[in-house]
């Protein structure tokens, strides 16, 4: 048996890019983490201690989008170690990090990196 605890369409406020601009004015990111996670426990004790608190996890994210980055994948880097290291039991997963407002003259939804493990 496997379980996915999933955060879907995370928005956040942060200045990550390669050009000045985009650290100055900042960007909406929008996060999708999927991280596989033994939930056997919580699904016969119905306690919050026996899974992956999402909440928490949230929180680590969050931590590490307020510190800037020129590269989506050195964020997303940092997240995937962050997240590892607080919950040792996560056993895969991905991460997928969208610049939602890109600079660049085209008309997209937004560029994004993703890491699967």
């Amino acid at each position: 048996m496997k379980g996915t605890i999933e955060i879907n369409g995370l928005r956040l406020f942060a200045r990550h890019g390669v050009f000045e601009e985009e650290r100055r004015n900042g960007n909406t990111f929008e996060l999708t983490v999927h991280l596989d996670y033994p939930i056997e426990k919580a699904m016969e004790s119905d306690d919050v201690t026996d899974t992956l608190n999402y909440a928490e996890a949230i929180e680590i994210i969050r931590s590490q989008m307020d510190i800037p980055s020129d590269l989506l994948e050195h964020v997303v880097g940092r997240i995937y170690r962050a997240l590892t290291e607080a919950y040792p039991a996560i056993s895969g997963g991905s991460i997928r990090l969208t610049k939602l407002n890109p600079p660049i003259p085209a008309d997209i939804d937004g560029t994004a990196v993703k890491l699967e493990w």
